[in-house]
């Protein structure tokens, strides 16, 4: 990006940002996910357990959506989950399907 182009200089990629971060945590919400709460674009989905968070993060490569199972001693003993990042280059599509990939894996492991 060419930080002196208007594109880049307004607040085009920030409010995009914003609104896609804002439909990514209702969306998973709605889907009965547990995420951690807060409006920033990382957005944990909470497993708890460390060996079911690689499942799923398994799980979901095999559907076609990347993400990373994070446990202890990277995050608290119990607290294990799957770690996702909105970015503005993600399209309504493209996070639709990632809802859609994190509903099939509930469903699939009972989460």
């Amino acid at each position: 990006c060419d930080w002196s182009s208007d594109v880049c200089s307004s607040d085009l990629l920030r409010d995009r940002l914003e609104n896609n971060t804002q439909f990514f945590r209702k969306a998973l919400t709605e889907r009965g996910l547990t995420i951690r709460p807060g409006q920033h674009p990382i957005v944990p989905v909470m497993i708890g357990d460390a060996a079911l968070a690689q499942k799923v993060a398994d799980r979901l490569l095999e559907l076609g959506l990347y993400v990373i199972g994070f446990f202890y001693p990277v995050v608290p003993q119990g607290t294990a989950r799957i770690r996702t990042q909105v970015s503005a280059a993600h399209t309504m599509d493209d996070l639709q399907f990632a809802v859609d990939c994190f509903a099939k894996a509930k469903q699939e492991f009972g989460l």
